[in-house]
């Protein structure tokens, strides 16, 4: 059996027991959970590579479809609210470097990439060209977003009082075709040509400006289908749990523990966040927890719609969180590779 078909027969199963036995999000949490415990039993896993990557332009298009003009005239509503999000990433770096760098012995370059609240991907590709385990990045990353996907569920419906039921979508057969041609361009055209343009998140934020735009214009007036966000969910639940394949006795004693005792730490500083937020009337209580919520950008956008959130509001902090973190990663990066030059500069002087 091949890698691939051994990791869509895992997903698939994890999905159909979490639909039979009535657990919440089985589309996500069925394949993730499948594939996570598949990967620790050592079995052969692989991921779906640009089919993964396709997924993710589903909900591009679906945060798109989500900025209308009403969201549009709300932006200064918004603004103090955002303008939070930088202070935020500023802290958890206080925070999270000196966790990673003494608490757990990392070296610099990787301690900052671990505690940096950015994407997976573009954390690890930072984190190389100053000098960063990637692997370990890799592991504290996936880590972060499996809890964080795991955990968020259970606060929203414990604390909040929310069902996660909020319908996804309309069926595919209630749509005009025309209409699911122009969103399947969008994805399309959004996706591809933010690669060419080197957009950074390209798969969900090419086609997130592109629908954003035919939105506004009044040319799509309503998200992806309910089959379209139940594909995305599916790849990118199987895509966390692959995350782990090969994981040793020794990177999970220490990278996935390192990065599960820091989600303790992120949770924290993101409850305090959210709460002073809902106190002073920036958002409602989970509009402000999941904007503020660190995980992945894919993962916030499918509870956001699960729990009927406000989703243009949390796609604003979680957009303005990853752009922030990334303007900052090449700076860094530099600044480390400067320091390693002077550093091996002197050492060579030393032994002159």
């Amino acid at each position: 059996m091949g890698r691939r078909t051994l990791t869509f027969s895992a997903a698939a199963g994890g999905t159909t027991a979490f639909w039979l036995f009535g657990l919440p999000l089985p589309f996500l949490f069925g394949p993730m959970f499948a594939c996570l415990a598949a990967a620790l039993a050592g079995l052969p896993m692989a991921g779906f590579g640009q089919i993964s990557v396709a997924a993710r332009t589903i909900l591009g298009v679906a945060i798109g479809s989500s900025i209308t003009p009403a969201v549009v005239g709300r932006i200064p509503e918004m603004a103090l609210s955002v303008a939070l999000v930088p202070i935020f990433v500023g802290v958890i770096g206080l925070v999270g470097v000196p966790f990673f760098r003494r608490v757990w012995g990392f070296d610099a370059p990787t301690a900052y990439y671990a505690a940096m609240p950015g994407g997976l991907q573009d954390m690890v590709i930072f984190g190389i060209e100053a000098g960063a385990n990637p692997r370990a990045l890799s592991l504290i990353h996936a880590t972060r977003v499996l809890f964080i996907v795991t955990l968020a569920p259970i606060f929203l419906t414990t604390l909040y009082g929310q069902t996660l039921s909020n319908p996804i979508g309309v069926p595919a057969s209630e749509f005009a075709l025309s209409e699911l041609v122009i969103m399947a361009m969008a994805a399309l055209i959004g996706w591809k040509g933010g690669e060419w343009l080197g957009l950074f998140g390209a798969s969900i934020l090419g086609p997130m400006i592109v629908t954003a735009t035919l939105s506004v214009t009044g040319v799509i007036h309503g998200r992806p289908p309910a089959e379209g966000i139940l594909f995305a969910q599916f790849f990118i639940g199987l895509g966390i749990g692959v995350y782990f394949v090969g994981v040793t006795w020794r990177e999970l004693s220490r990278d996935v523990v390192a990065g599960a005792a820091y989600v303790v730490l992120l949770s924290v500083l993101a409850a305090i966040l959210s709460y002073v937020v809902t106190l002073v009337g920036l958002a409602h209580g989970v509009d402000a927890f999941l904007a503020f919520a660190p995980g992945g950008q894919a993962e916030m956008t499918v509870l956001a719609i699960v729990a009927g959130a406000d989703l243009g509001y949390v796609i604003a902090h979680h957009l303005t969180r990853i752009v922030f973190v990334i303007l900052g990663a090449p700076i860094v990066a530099r600044m480390l590779n400067d320091r390693k030059k002077q550093k091996r500069s002197g050492e060579n002087t030393d032994t002159k």
